[in-house]
């Protein structure tokens, strides 16, 4: 039996940042040396999206210097592979249904700062948006496709 299907998805949010030269931020996770991402989280209990969004971004990143371009039209949704269920969320959830946000940076790189209270990255970059699915894993590929696709032609 699959315990997963059992599970609700965590409430979530995305953050799509680009920069002037109309790069994408991503990170690497601390978690899994292979992986980049663009920031995301969790919506917190009486906390609205876009608030999500900013303290997610802030807490990740140390970004404060954005301005909010497009809300996504539809929640897009990943569920955990078999391996990680129960590991992540205290095994609260089969994977996470997110609003996405695109967002144009609008302070200098050194504004970024990945040393924060609970750090998520190591190492971050800017990247094309093409670059972004092969970077990103592989449980997450569909959503990011969809995402870049709804966003692409705002940046």
């Amino acid at each position: 039996m699959n315990i997963s299907k059992n599970l609700p998805y965590r409430k979530g949010v995305g953050m799509m940042v680009f920069n002037n030269q109309k790069k994408i931020f991503v990170g690497k996770r601390i978690d899994n040396q292979t992986a980049w991402q663009m920031p995301q989280g969790g919506v917190d209990d009486n906390e609205d999206h876009e608030t999500a969004a900013k303290r997610e971004l802030y807490e990740e990143t140390g970004i404060q210097s954005i301005r909010i371009i497009r809300k996504s039209k539809e929640e897009y949704t990943y569920d955990l592979p078999e391996y990680l269920l129960g590991k992540i969320w205290k095994g609260k959830y089969m994977g996470q249904k997110q609003n996405w946000f695109l967002i144009k940076f609008l302070g200098p790189d050194s504004e970024i700062n990945l040393n924060q209270k609970y750090p998520e990255f190591n190492q971050w970059k800017w990247a094309d948006i093409d670059e972004l699915p092969r970077l990103i894993v592989p449980f997450k590929k569909k959503l990011y496709l969809s995402v870049i696709q709804e966003f692409c032609k705002f940046i």
